[in-house]
């Protein structure tokens, strides 16, 4: 077996360990309030943390380019409520008018 393979068969083990633990864990129970809080809040900042990762890495250092201009827009855009289409189009345009103007 590969090492791709490998490591694809460790990440769905542990995806399917991780998402069982919760459920065995609390069987039928409802879980407090606080807990639930930090669950609801847990989403929100694991999103972040991929979009920022995703805007300033490249490969093994951070890099400030087109792609993190972009993620620029959607936040700004975001932040003055527009219509998500609107956000992902802006986004998607700039980013790409960028990477069209930087390889010329």
């Amino acid at each position: 077996m590969s090492t791709v393979w490998l490591l694809v068969a460790l990440t769905a083990l542990t995806t399917l360990v991780t998402k069982g633990i919760g459920p065995a864990a609390t069987g039928e129970r409802e879980l407090p309030a606080p807990a639930v809080r930090v669950v609801v809040l847990l989403s929100s900042a694991l999103l972040s943390a991929l979009v920022v990762t995703n805007a300033l890495a490249d490969g093994d250092r951070l890099h400030v380019g087109a792609d993190t201009a972009g993620a620029g827009v959607a936040a700004l855009l975001l932040w003055r409520r527009q219509h998500v289409l609107v956000v992902v189009v802006a986004a998607a345009a700039t980013t790409a008018l960028l990477r069209a103007v930087g390889t010329r």
